[in-house]
């Protein structure tokens, strides 16, 4: 049987790591506002991942879903010196995030939520649910102010966690990595893979 897979999330990043192992996931993005208690970046990631994966899910409820429809919700943040950077508010708050990681070492951390719908049920839920996160360390080589500058102008920064994409410009300054180079891009594709197998019970008939 073929699954429909959905996508919780607008990010052209995330689609294309789904379509390089062969799914074609719809894209529904989640609505919801993002709001959460937790304060460790791997325990904020999930929970937000979550909250994107069943606001989508409940949208869903009300139309048609079929059993074995697969949602995939991801959020990532990108944590340095204990802080965690989100997206950058403007120019002047993408530089401050590009100097605190310049010449250092930092974290990025993508929680997922997998939900898998099981039909109907009498008792218990509708889906089958499994939230994980996945961390990375990069280091990054020294960077002068007009370079940080010069990035900025770019705008490649404005629309990403920690104000910077591996998979663009930003490879320049990239010193090395130690973890998921697809969790940096916004998804730990293999482990994405991996979580669904063990949810599925098969590799063969987890997407369309």
């Amino acid at each position: 049987m073929e699954r429909r897979v959905i996508l919780a999330s607008g990010s052209p990043r995330r689609r294309e790591l789904i379509n390089q192992i062969g799914w074609k996931p719809e894209v529904i993005p989640s609505t919801v506002e993002e709001k959460t208690e937790e304060t460790l970046p791997d325990k904020v990631v999930e929970s937000l991942s979550f909250q994107k994966a069943r606001d989508v899910a409940a949208r869903l409820l009300k139309g048609e879903l079929e059993p074995g429809c697969l949602i995939v919700g991801a959020d990532t943040v990108v944590a340095a010196g204990g802080k965690i950077l989100g997206k950058p508010k403007d120019r002047k708050d993408a530089a401050e995030m590009l100097s605190a990681i310049q010449g250092d070492v930092h974290q990025v951390y993508t929680g997922v939520t997998v939900m898998v719908y099981r039909g109907k049920q009498k008792e218990g839920e509708a889906f089958a649910i499994r939230t994980f996160s996945e961390r990375t360390d990069v280091w990054v080589y020294p960077m002068t102010e007009k370079e940080i500058q010069d990035y900025i102008a770019t705008g490649e920064p404005m629309d990403k966690a920690g104000a910077y994409g591996i998979q663009g410009r930003f490879g320049a300054f990239i010193e090395k990595i130690q973890g998921d180079y697809s969790n940096v891009v916004g998804l730990p594709i293999g482990r994405l893979y991996y979580e669904v197998k063990r949810m599925t019970g098969s590799s063969e008939d987890c997407c369309t």
